[in-house]
């Protein structure tokens, strides 16, 4: 980013075939989560894996970065319900800063911190929207501290989709470039939908095809179709439908040059 459908109209986003409650139990875990969104930001792959395979269980969609920085990048062009920091991130200070984003779009904070980290940890913490979990991490005190987090947290309107300053409504079948409506025909906005789904994530062409019209279509028909699309989607700048020349079309941010074969 099952537990939850990988949802990879945001980069970064795992997925877990693992059934609800394979590792503690059924009984032990909180009610099954409403999709939210989660930010991950921890320097130590294993409990990356061990705190996301938990939230993806309980069906929150997890997106993950291994230092302040990356998570940053991450912040900044999506939408979280909870963002999950370590503590003791050398980088931390500019995205704890982060702070500076609008108390009406800030997520709630659930920090990773060792017990002599503490002291330098609890005069940080804000009133309420913060919390904090030690290490190592109990995976039951986890959960628990990220619902309560979540419950003040509304969540993402359904059937709308982010990327950045482009949004798609499903439920209309309309499209937006910032302020701007975007005039698409079904084709387009079916060819837009499944790259969003799959943002940096490179789409073969016959994938594209077989996903638009539901057959396979020569190279020149989904040539003129991206073209079509890209003259509507990229009037504003940066431009968003990236090609991979010998691969296909991928969704993203000109910065993100990691984009990777969707399967």
């Amino acid at each position: 980013m099952t537990a939850a459908p990988r949802p990879t109209g945001l980069p970064g986003y795992r997925g877990t075939g693992h059934p609800a409650g394979c590792f503690l139990g059924e009984g032990a875990w909180p009610p099954r989560g409403r999709g939210r969104h989660v930010l991950v930001v921890e320097q130590d792959p294993s409990v990356t894996e061990l705190i996301a395979t938990a939230l993806e269980l309980v069906g929150h969609r997890v997106c993950t970065a291994g230092t302040a920085a990356d998570g940053m990048v991450r912040f900044t062009e999506h939408r979280f319900d909870l963002v999950v920091l370590d503590a003791t991130l050398p980088d931390l200070i500019g995205f704890t800063r982060g702070r500076r984003v609008a108390p009406a779009d800030r997520p709630p904070l659930l920090f990773l911190t060792t017990c002599d980290f503490l002291h330098s940890l609890l005069p940080e913490l804000g009133p309420s929207g913060e919390d904090y979990v030690t290490k190592p991490v109990r995976i039951t005190e986890f959960l628990a501290r990220a619902q309560v987090l979540l419950r003040g947290r509304a969540p993402e309107q359904q059937g709308m989709h982010c990327y950045g300053d482009l949004v798609l409504d499903d439920a209309a079948c309309q499209a937006w470039r910032g302020s701007r409506q975007l005039d698409l025909t079904p084709a387009e906005y079916r060819l837009l939908s499944h790259l969003l789904a799959n943002a940096e994530r490179v789409l073969s062409k016959e994938q594209i095809s077989r996903h638009v019209w539901g057959e396979y279509r020569a190279n020149s028909a989904i040539e003129k179709l991206v073209s079509r699309l890209r003259l509507k989607v990229d009037k504003e700048h940066p431009a968003l439908i990236r090609t991979r020349r010998g691969f296909g079309y991928w969704l993203g941010h000109p910065a993100r040059q990691d984009a990777t074969p969707a399967h």
